[in-house]
Protein backbone atom coordinates (compact mmCIF):
# COMPACT_ATOMS: atom_id res chain seq x y z
CA UNK A 1 0.00 0.00 0.00
CA UNK A 2 2.66 2.35 0.79
CA UNK A 3 4.41 1.74 -2.90
CA UNK A 4 1.30 1.90 -4.18
CA UNK A 5 0.47 5.99 -2.79
CA UNK A 6 3.98 6.90 -3.61
CA UNK A 7 3.59 5.86 -7.15
CA UNK A 8 0.47 8.48 -7.12
CA UNK A 9 2.47 10.94 -5.68
CA UNK A 10 4.84 10.35 -8.25
CA UNK A 11 2.32 10.78 -11.33
CA UNK A 12 0.76 13.78 -9.94
CA UNK A 13 4.33 15.55 -9.50
CA UNK A 14 4.93 14.23 -13.60
CA UNK A 15 1.13 15.80 -14.51
CA UNK A 16 1.72 19.19 -12.44
CA UNK A 17 5.21 19.15 -14.24
CA UNK A 18 3.69 19.53 -17.45
CA UNK A 19 0.62 21.70 -17.07
CA UNK A 20 1.71 24.24 -19.40
CA UNK A 21 2.66 21.50 -22.18
CA UNK A 22 -1.02 19.90 -21.70
CA UNK A 23 -3.02 22.96 -22.02
CA UNK A 24 -1.17 24.49 -24.50
CA UNK A 25 -2.10 20.81 -26.80
CA UNK A 26 -5.76 21.07 -25.48
CA UNK A 27 -5.51 24.55 -26.34
CA UNK A 28 -4.12 23.90 -29.92
CA UNK A 29 -6.77 21.69 -30.15
CA UNK A 30 -9.72 24.03 -29.20
CA UNK A 31 -8.61 27.06 -31.32
CA UNK A 32 -9.12 24.42 -34.52
CA UNK A 33 -12.03 22.82 -34.13
CA UNK A 34 -12.12 19.58 -36.51
CA UNK A 35 -15.53 17.75 -37.35
CA UNK A 36 -15.69 13.89 -37.40
CA UNK A 37 -13.24 12.23 -39.43
CA UNK A 38 -11.32 15.79 -40.37
CA UNK A 39 -9.56 15.69 -37.40
CA UNK A 40 -5.96 16.14 -38.71
CA UNK A 41 -4.52 19.23 -36.93
CA UNK A 42 -5.93 16.88 -33.65
CA UNK A 43 -4.38 14.26 -34.63
CA UNK A 44 -0.53 15.71 -36.06
CA UNK A 45 -0.92 17.64 -32.83
CA UNK A 46 -1.18 14.21 -29.90
CA UNK A 47 1.42 12.24 -31.97
CA UNK A 48 3.61 15.19 -31.79
CA UNK A 49 3.08 15.47 -27.70
CA UNK A 50 3.84 11.77 -27.37
CA UNK A 51 7.42 11.70 -29.99
CA UNK A 52 8.74 14.25 -28.32
CA UNK A 53 8.42 12.89 -24.68
CA UNK A 54 11.71 12.35 -22.74
CA UNK A 55 11.23 8.75 -22.71
CA UNK A 56 10.26 7.51 -25.87
CA UNK A 57 7.14 6.85 -26.73
CA UNK A 58 6.13 4.34 -30.01
CA UNK A 59 4.28 6.28 -32.21
CA UNK A 60 2.00 5.11 -34.91
CA UNK A 61 0.36 8.22 -36.89
CA UNK A 62 -2.76 7.46 -39.15
CA UNK A 63 -3.50 4.04 -37.34
CA UNK A 64 -5.96 2.21 -39.06
CA UNK A 65 -8.38 5.22 -39.78
CA UNK A 66 -6.62 8.47 -40.99
CA UNK A 67 -7.29 10.91 -38.14
CA UNK A 68 -6.66 7.83 -35.76
CA UNK A 69 -3.03 7.07 -33.94
CA UNK A 70 -1.89 4.82 -31.28
CA UNK A 71 1.45 5.82 -28.87
CA UNK A 72 2.81 2.79 -26.77
CA UNK A 73 4.99 2.75 -24.29
CA UNK A 74 6.84 -0.10 -21.99
CA UNK A 75 6.87 -2.99 -20.84
CA UNK A 76 7.59 -1.73 -17.48
CA UNK A 77 8.39 -3.82 -13.52
CA UNK A 78 8.99 -6.66 -15.55
CA UNK A 79 11.73 -8.17 -13.05
CA UNK A 80 11.67 -11.94 -13.29
CA UNK A 81 9.34 -13.53 -15.97
CA UNK A 82 6.01 -12.98 -15.07
CA UNK A 83 4.07 -13.90 -17.91
CA UNK A 84 2.28 -11.27 -20.31
CA UNK A 85 2.00 -7.46 -19.70
CA UNK A 86 -0.85 -5.88 -18.71
CA UNK A 87 -1.51 -3.34 -21.21
CA UNK A 88 -3.53 -0.26 -19.74
CA UNK A 89 -5.15 1.74 -22.84
CA UNK A 90 -6.36 5.74 -22.00
CA UNK A 91 -8.80 6.79 -25.12
CA UNK A 92 -8.53 10.23 -26.38
CA UNK A 93 -11.03 11.60 -28.29
CA UNK A 94 -10.62 15.32 -30.18
CA UNK A 95 -13.65 16.25 -33.01
CA UNK A 96 -15.44 19.16 -32.34
CA UNK A 97 -19.46 19.66 -33.49
CA UNK A 98 -20.50 22.12 -36.68
CA UNK A 99 -20.86 25.68 -36.01
CA UNK A 100 -20.03 25.96 -32.25
CA UNK A 101 -16.99 24.43 -31.82
CA UNK A 102 -15.25 22.23 -28.65
CA UNK A 103 -19.41 22.48 -27.21
CA UNK A 104 -18.82 18.93 -25.76
CA UNK A 105 -14.64 19.68 -24.48
CA UNK A 106 -13.26 16.77 -26.62
CA UNK A 107 -10.42 19.00 -26.61
CA UNK A 108 -10.38 18.41 -22.76
CA UNK A 109 -10.69 14.68 -23.13
CA UNK A 110 -7.36 14.43 -25.45
CA UNK A 111 -5.65 16.58 -22.83
CA UNK A 112 -6.82 14.33 -19.84
CA UNK A 113 -6.16 10.78 -21.89
CA UNK A 114 -2.70 11.91 -22.91
CA UNK A 115 -1.90 13.35 -18.89
CA UNK A 116 -2.68 10.49 -17.75
CA UNK A 117 -0.83 7.93 -19.90
CA UNK A 118 2.50 9.81 -19.01
CA UNK A 119 1.41 10.38 -15.56
CA UNK A 120 0.78 6.30 -15.17
CA UNK A 121 3.97 6.09 -17.16
CA UNK A 122 6.33 7.94 -14.60
CA UNK A 123 4.17 6.07 -11.89
CA UNK A 124 5.36 2.37 -13.17
CA UNK A 125 8.74 3.26 -14.71
CA UNK A 126 11.38 1.71 -12.61
CA UNK A 127 9.57 -0.31 -10.69
CA UNK A 128 10.91 -3.94 -10.65
CA UNK A 129 8.24 -5.60 -8.18
CA UNK A 130 4.99 -4.68 -9.89
CA UNK A 131 2.52 -8.02 -9.81
CA UNK A 132 2.75 -7.73 -13.45
CA UNK A 133 4.64 -6.15 -16.57
CA UNK A 134 2.73 -2.94 -17.60
CA UNK A 135 2.15 -1.93 -21.04
CA UNK A 136 0.57 1.68 -21.90
CA UNK A 137 -1.07 2.05 -24.90
CA UNK A 138 -2.73 5.59 -26.30
CA UNK A 139 -5.39 5.25 -28.54
CA UNK A 140 -6.04 8.26 -30.67
CA UNK A 141 -10.11 7.97 -31.40
CA UNK A 142 -11.54 10.01 -33.65
CA UNK A 143 -15.27 10.95 -35.03
CA UNK A 144 -17.31 10.39 -31.51
CA UNK A 145 -19.75 13.40 -32.60
CA UNK A 146 -20.96 11.06 -35.81
CA UNK A 147 -19.70 7.98 -37.61
CA UNK A 148 -18.35 5.86 -34.51
CA UNK A 149 -14.70 6.06 -34.62
CA UNK A 150 -14.45 3.90 -31.88
CA UNK A 151 -16.22 0.97 -33.55
CA UNK A 152 -14.75 1.49 -37.07
CA UNK A 153 -11.33 0.69 -34.55
CA UNK A 154 -12.84 -2.40 -32.97
CA UNK A 155 -13.40 -3.56 -35.85
CA UNK A 156 -9.95 -2.97 -37.21
CA UNK A 157 -8.74 -4.91 -34.83
CA UNK A 158 -7.37 -1.94 -32.55
CA UNK A 159 -8.40 -2.86 -29.21
CA UNK A 160 -7.37 -6.65 -29.38
CA UNK A 161 -4.67 -6.32 -27.13
CA UNK A 162 -5.86 -3.83 -24.11
CA UNK A 163 -6.60 -5.76 -21.34
CA UNK A 164 -8.49 -2.26 -19.70
CA UNK A 165 -9.40 1.49 -20.68
CA UNK A 166 -10.23 4.77 -19.66
CA UNK A 167 -11.22 8.10 -20.58
CA UNK A 168 -13.15 10.71 -19.00
CA UNK A 169 -15.76 13.16 -20.34
CA UNK A 170 -16.80 17.00 -19.36
CA UNK A 171 -19.91 17.43 -17.92
CA UNK A 172 -21.78 19.71 -15.18
CA UNK A 173 -20.70 17.73 -12.35
CA UNK A 174 -18.15 14.80 -11.34
CA UNK A 175 -19.25 11.42 -11.49
CA UNK A 176 -17.74 7.97 -11.91
CA UNK A 177 -20.30 6.97 -14.03
CA UNK A 178 -24.01 7.65 -15.58
CA UNK A 179 -25.88 5.50 -17.33
CA UNK A 180 -25.38 6.71 -21.14
CA UNK A 181 -27.85 4.89 -23.49
CA UNK A 182 -27.62 3.45 -27.13
CA UNK A 183 -28.49 5.38 -30.32
CA UNK A 184 -29.34 4.14 -33.44
CA UNK A 185 -29.12 7.02 -36.36
CA UNK A 186 -31.57 6.11 -39.39
CA UNK A 187 -32.36 8.37 -42.71
CA UNK A 188 -35.49 7.75 -44.27
CA UNK A 189 -36.53 8.62 -48.30
CA UNK A 190 -39.53 9.53 -49.61
CA UNK A 191 -39.59 9.50 -53.29
CA UNK A 192 -42.81 10.44 -54.85
CA UNK A 193 -44.01 12.09 -58.29
CA UNK A 194 -43.44 15.97 -59.11
CA UNK A 195 -46.51 17.76 -60.60
CA UNK A 196 -47.54 21.01 -61.02
CA UNK A 197 -49.08 22.17 -57.51
CA UNK A 198 -52.05 24.42 -58.85
CA UNK A 199 -53.15 23.05 -62.23
CA UNK A 200 -53.10 19.20 -62.04
CA UNK A 201 -52.02 18.04 -58.45
CA UNK A 202 -53.67 14.76 -58.85
CA UNK A 203 -51.07 13.82 -60.92
CA UNK A 204 -48.29 14.02 -58.46
CA UNK A 205 -47.48 11.87 -55.56
CA UNK A 206 -46.24 14.14 -52.33
CA UNK A 207 -43.00 12.92 -50.46
CA UNK A 208 -43.52 16.12 -48.02
CA UNK A 209 -46.84 14.94 -47.22
CA UNK A 210 -45.19 11.41 -46.50
CA UNK A 211 -42.29 13.72 -44.21
CA UNK A 212 -45.18 14.99 -42.74
CA UNK A 213 -47.04 11.98 -41.86
CA UNK A 214 -44.03 10.03 -40.35
CA UNK A 215 -42.68 12.65 -38.26
CA UNK A 216 -46.66 12.98 -36.95
CA UNK A 217 -46.73 9.58 -36.53
CA UNK A 218 -43.55 9.29 -34.40
CA UNK A 219 -44.90 12.21 -32.33
CA UNK A 220 -47.65 10.08 -31.33
CA UNK A 221 -46.02 7.50 -30.88
CA UNK A 222 -44.01 9.07 -28.02
CA UNK A 223 -47.49 8.21 -25.67
CA UNK A 224 -46.78 5.09 -25.68
CA UNK A 225 -42.88 4.63 -25.36
CA UNK A 226 -41.36 4.00 -22.34
CA UNK A 227 -40.27 7.13 -19.91
CA UNK A 228 -36.66 6.54 -21.12
CA UNK A 229 -36.94 6.13 -24.61
CA UNK A 230 -36.35 8.85 -27.17
CA UNK A 231 -36.74 9.38 -30.37
CA UNK A 232 -35.89 12.72 -32.01
CA UNK A 233 -35.57 14.10 -35.50
CA UNK A 234 -35.35 16.85 -38.25
CA UNK A 235 -37.34 17.31 -41.74
CA UNK A 236 -33.64 17.67 -43.84
CA UNK A 237 -35.26 17.58 -47.40
CA UNK A 238 -39.12 18.96 -48.11
CA UNK A 239 -39.28 20.65 -51.92
CA UNK A 240 -37.62 22.82 -54.02
CA UNK A 241 -40.70 24.96 -54.53
CA UNK A 242 -44.13 26.13 -53.42
CA UNK A 243 -45.97 25.02 -56.86
CA UNK A 244 -44.23 21.73 -57.56
CA UNK A 245 -45.34 18.87 -55.86
CA UNK A 246 -42.36 17.48 -53.90
CA UNK A 247 -40.82 14.49 -55.49
CA UNK A 248 -38.42 13.96 -52.76
CA UNK A 249 -38.24 14.04 -48.90
CA UNK A 250 -35.92 13.19 -45.93
CA UNK A 251 -35.77 13.05 -42.61
CA UNK A 252 -33.37 12.44 -40.05
CA UNK A 253 -34.17 10.91 -36.82
CA UNK A 254 -32.17 9.18 -33.95
CA UNK A 255 -33.54 6.36 -31.52
CA UNK A 256 -32.44 5.57 -28.28
CA UNK A 257 -32.79 3.51 -25.31
CA UNK A 258 -31.48 2.49 -21.98
CA UNK A 259 -30.05 -0.48 -23.19
CA UNK A 260 -28.95 -2.49 -26.59
CA UNK A 261 -31.37 -5.08 -26.30
CA UNK A 262 -34.33 -2.75 -26.18
CA UNK A 263 -33.45 -0.79 -29.37
CA UNK A 264 -34.62 -3.83 -31.98
CA UNK A 265 -38.06 -2.91 -30.40
CA UNK A 266 -37.82 0.67 -30.88
CA UNK A 267 -36.78 0.26 -34.70
CA UNK A 268 -39.24 -2.19 -35.54
CA UNK A 269 -42.08 1.14 -34.23
CA UNK A 270 -40.05 3.46 -35.66
CA UNK A 271 -40.09 1.56 -39.51
CA UNK A 272 -43.47 1.06 -39.15
CA UNK A 273 -44.66 4.55 -38.78
CA UNK A 274 -42.36 5.29 -41.84
CA UNK A 275 -43.62 2.67 -43.53
CA UNK A 276 -47.14 3.63 -42.75
CA UNK A 277 -46.91 7.22 -44.22
CA UNK A 278 -45.34 6.00 -47.34
CA UNK A 279 -48.43 3.43 -48.18
CA UNK A 280 -50.80 6.81 -46.94
CA UNK A 281 -49.12 8.47 -49.79
CA UNK A 282 -48.04 6.13 -52.32
CA UNK A 283 -44.48 7.20 -51.85
CA UNK A 284 -41.53 4.62 -51.76
CA UNK A 285 -39.62 4.55 -49.48
CA UNK A 286 -36.13 3.79 -48.24
CA UNK A 287 -34.82 3.12 -44.35
CA UNK A 288 -31.17 3.86 -43.96
CA UNK A 289 -29.36 3.40 -40.98
CA UNK A 290 -26.02 4.90 -42.31
CA UNK A 291 -24.01 5.40 -39.06
CA UNK A 292 -22.86 2.44 -36.22
CA UNK A 293 -25.40 1.90 -33.22
CA UNK A 294 -23.79 3.07 -30.27
CA UNK A 295 -24.11 1.00 -27.29
CA UNK A 296 -24.92 2.10 -23.73
CA UNK A 297 -22.09 1.67 -21.43
CA UNK A 298 -21.66 -1.50 -19.02
CA UNK A 299 -21.00 -0.46 -15.46
CA UNK A 300 -17.75 -1.56 -13.74
CA UNK A 301 -18.34 -0.96 -10.06
CA UNK A 302 -14.94 -1.86 -9.08
CA UNK A 303 -13.27 1.06 -11.37
CA UNK A 304 -16.04 3.45 -10.37
CA UNK A 305 -15.66 2.96 -6.34
CA UNK A 306 -11.57 3.05 -7.30
CA UNK A 307 -11.95 6.53 -9.34
CA UNK A 308 -14.41 8.03 -7.21
CA UNK A 309 -11.95 7.08 -3.84
CA UNK A 310 -8.91 8.59 -6.02
CA UNK A 311 -10.92 11.78 -7.17
CA UNK A 312 -12.03 12.67 -3.27
CA UNK A 313 -8.29 12.46 -2.08
CA UNK A 314 -7.89 14.47 -4.78
CA UNK A 315 -10.58 17.27 -3.87
CA UNK A 316 -13.40 15.69 -6.08
CA UNK A 317 -16.94 16.17 -5.34
CA UNK A 318 -19.31 13.68 -6.53
CA UNK A 319 -22.67 14.42 -5.71
CA UNK A 320 -25.79 12.50 -6.10
CA UNK A 321 -25.57 11.04 -9.57
CA UNK A 322 -29.05 11.34 -11.82
CA UNK A 323 -31.50 8.90 -12.09
CA UNK A 324 -31.26 9.30 -15.95
CA UNK A 325 -28.57 10.44 -18.53
CA UNK A 326 -29.56 10.39 -22.15
CA UNK A 327 -25.94 10.90 -23.81
CA UNK A 328 -24.21 8.58 -26.08
CA UNK A 329 -21.22 7.55 -26.94
CA UNK A 330 -19.15 5.02 -29.23
CA UNK A 331 -17.52 4.12 -25.95
CA UNK A 332 -20.09 2.00 -25.23
CA UNK A 333 -19.21 -0.34 -27.74
CA UNK A 334 -15.28 -0.53 -26.01
CA UNK A 335 -17.27 -1.51 -22.57
CA UNK A 336 -18.74 -4.17 -23.93
CA UNK A 337 -15.34 -5.76 -25.05
CA UNK A 338 -12.88 -4.63 -22.59
CA UNK A 339 -12.90 -3.66 -19.12
CA UNK A 340 -13.29 0.00 -18.55
CA UNK A 341 -14.25 3.57 -17.21
CA UNK A 342 -15.68 6.39 -18.71
CA UNK A 343 -16.43 8.72 -15.79
CA UNK A 344 -17.19 12.08 -16.31
CA UNK A 345 -15.79 15.31 -14.63
CA UNK A 346 -16.86 19.32 -13.88
CA UNK A 347 -15.25 22.54 -15.71
CA UNK A 348 -15.98 24.78 -13.78
CA UNK A 349 -19.31 25.63 -15.51
CA UNK A 350 -22.94 24.73 -15.10
CA UNK A 351 -23.66 25.41 -18.90
CA UNK A 352 -24.67 22.73 -20.68
CA UNK A 353 -23.23 20.31 -23.19
CA UNK A 354 -23.13 21.13 -26.58
CA UNK A 355 -24.09 25.06 -26.11
CA UNK A 356 -21.97 28.16 -27.32
CA UNK A 357 -20.81 28.89 -23.53
CA UNK A 358 -19.80 25.08 -22.86
CA UNK A 359 -17.30 25.69 -25.74
CA UNK A 360 -16.12 28.42 -24.51
CA UNK A 361 -15.92 26.89 -20.63
CA UNK A 362 -13.53 24.26 -22.21
CA UNK A 363 -11.30 26.57 -23.61
CA UNK A 364 -10.81 28.99 -20.40
CA UNK A 365 -7.99 28.81 -17.89
CA UNK A 366 -10.78 27.46 -15.15
CA UNK A 367 -11.23 24.45 -17.01
CA UNK A 368 -7.47 23.05 -16.32
CA UNK A 369 -7.86 22.75 -12.61
CA UNK A 370 -10.48 20.05 -13.18
CA UNK A 371 -8.98 18.59 -16.36
CA UNK A 372 -5.93 17.70 -14.83
CA UNK A 373 -7.53 16.57 -11.36
CA UNK A 374 -9.21 14.17 -13.60
CA UNK A 375 -6.45 12.73 -15.27
CA UNK A 376 -4.72 12.44 -12.21
CA UNK A 377 -7.79 9.95 -10.69
CA UNK A 378 -7.89 7.90 -13.78
CA UNK A 379 -3.84 7.24 -14.19
CA UNK A 380 -4.46 6.71 -9.80
CA UNK A 381 -6.94 4.03 -10.16
CA UNK A 382 -5.13 2.16 -13.07
CA UNK A 383 -1.96 2.26 -10.53
CA UNK A 384 -3.96 0.67 -7.83
CA UNK A 385 -5.40 -2.13 -10.43
CA UNK A 386 -1.80 -2.29 -11.77
CA UNK A 387 -0.44 -3.16 -8.16
CA UNK A 388 -3.12 -5.39 -6.87
CA UNK A 389 -3.99 -8.36 -8.49
CA UNK A 390 -7.14 -8.96 -6.63
CA UNK A 391 -8.67 -5.60 -7.83
CA UNK A 392 -7.76 -6.61 -11.28
CA UNK A 393 -10.06 -9.72 -10.74
CA UNK A 394 -12.12 -7.94 -9.31
CA UNK A 395 -12.26 -5.99 -12.48
CA UNK A 396 -12.61 -8.48 -14.85
CA UNK A 397 -15.48 -10.03 -12.84
CA UNK A 398 -17.89 -7.01 -12.98
CA UNK A 399 -16.74 -6.97 -16.30
CA UNK A 400 -18.29 -10.78 -17.10
CA UNK A 401 -20.93 -10.39 -14.76
CA UNK A 402 -22.01 -6.96 -16.61
CA UNK A 403 -22.10 -8.58 -19.65
CA UNK A 404 -24.29 -11.56 -18.70
CA UNK A 405 -26.82 -9.04 -17.45
CA UNK A 406 -27.09 -7.14 -20.54
CA UNK A 407 -27.50 -10.14 -22.47
CA UNK A 408 -30.76 -11.57 -20.28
Amino acid sequence: MENRQQMKEVLQRCIDSMKEQLHSLSRDIWTRPELAGEEVNAHDTLARFFSQQERAWTVQSHYKLPTAFRASWGPAGAGEPRGPALNVGFLCEYDALPEIGHACGHNLMAEVGAAAAVGLRAAVEGQPELPVPVEITVLGTPAEEAIGGKIDLIQAGAFTDLDLVFMAHPAQQDASFLPTVTIAEVAVKYHGKPSHASAYPWEGVNALDAAVLAYSNLSVLRQQLKPDWRLHGIIKHGGVKPNIIPAYSELEFYLRTPQLRDLGELKAKAEACFRAAALATGCQVEIIYPAHTYSNILPNNTLADLYESNGKALGMSFPEQPASFSGSTDFGNVSFIVPGIHPFFYIGTDALNHTEEYAEAAGAEKAQLHALRAAKALAMTAVDVVCCPDLLQRVREDFRMAKLREEK
